[in-house]
């Protein structure tokens, strides 16, 4: 299958995801909801400042989380856009071998006008 490749990397991104929500719940005590929110705002670098870690361990972590975060998340955009990409090029393909085998009838039936179903 194409999309194999989509599929590893977005559940590696749910991975992180899932893993950073946990980790941040329990190391720096926020709620679920907002360790989902930091490790989603992290991962997608924009990054506003409402939350920071406090604990050592998890200005580490979250430096460790960024870098290993931003390969993941640049890698499924990577894959989508190669994806939507191939399919842009495969319907242009298909597109222009559709009008190669209509102008190729339109000269038979040109032929067969000018001379005849025997020519």
């Amino acid at each position: 299958m194409r999309n194999d490749g989509l599929w590893i990397l977005v559940g590696a991104l749910s991975v992180l995801i899932g893993g950073g929500t946990v980790f941040y719940h329990l190391v720096e005590g926020w709620s679920w909801v907002d360790s989902f929110f930091f490790t989603v705002v992290t991962l997608s670098t924009v990054g506003y400042g409402s939350l920071v870690p406090q604990t050592v361990i998890g200005k580490l972590a979250t430096t460790v989380f960024i870098f290993a975060g931003l390969g993941v998340f640049a890698a499924v955009i990577r894959q989508v856009s190669n994806m939507t990409l191939e399919g842009r090029m495969r319907a242009r393909a298909e597109l222009r071998a559709a009008r190669r085998k209509t102008a190729e009838a339109e000269k038979r039936l040109l032929a067969v006008e000018e001379k005849g179903p025997d020519a």
